[in-house]
């Protein structure tokens, strides 16, 4: 087996085992909106075609996950995950492994989002600004899922922190998101890196241009 392999093996069960740990640790109280859901599954269409979702809903083996979901009711965040997971095991060989697989499914379901009519009032209030965006964040955060506790704080013109507590989702699949919410609003130059405090903690710093 050539080094390359032995890494990306190595990725995967640190993804999927990332994946199981949250699964574990969540409760029948913590939820997310359908749209998340759907973000899943339009990124496998998207990015494998129906081939790819027919291996992702038999991975998942729950007719459950063979319909649409409605985008603004809630769903256990147990679930979503075990989605997730599926997603990545189906596409992280086309999309370049398991962890940039994670951005990419998080950039996905925040485009569905902010397509959404919560997403587009929230680009709204933010016109163009970067530093209104970051501050309708953890408004936008509390209209999705019904955990966690997330803090912004601006730190310049070009940069802020978000520190989230009890956050289910991996941290570079929010990665992902945060890029896509920089991105809405047109900016040049978006960066994110996270920083995990916590088994579901962990920080994030953002910058731009």
């Amino acid at each position: 087996m050539t080094h390359t392999n032995v890494a990306a093996t190595s990725a995967a069960g640190g993804v999927e085992s990332d994946y199981e740990r949250r699964i574990a640790l969540a409760t029948p109280e913590d939820t997310a909106r359908g749209l998340f859901f759907n973000g899943i599954l339009n990124a496998v269409i998207t990015f494998g075609g129906e081939p790819a979702l027919k291996r992702c809903h038999g991975l998942l083996n729950d007719k459950r996950f063979e319909r649409r979901f409605i985008d603004f009711s809630s769903y256990p965040v147990s679930d979503f995950l075990r989605l997730a997971l599926a997603a990545t095991q189906v596409l992280s060989m086309q999309l370049g492994g398991p962890e940039p697989t994670q951005r990419r499914l998080g950039m996905q379901a925040t485009r569905d989002f902010l397509g959404s009519m919560a997403g587009r009032t929230l680009l709204l209030l933010s016109g163009d600004s970067p530093k209104r965006v970051m501050g309708n964040l953890a408004s936008g955060y509390r209209s999705a899922v019904s955990y966690g506790e997330r803090t912004v704080t601006l730190l310049s013109d070009t940069s802020a922190r978000v520190v989230v507590k009890r956050d289910f989702m991996l941290p570079l699949y929010n990665e992902g998101v945060l890029l896509a919410v920089l991105e809405s609003v047109h900016i040049k130059n978006p960066q994110v890196r996270s920083r995990p405090t916590g088994v579901l903690d962990c920080e994030y710093e953002l910058s731009w241009g």
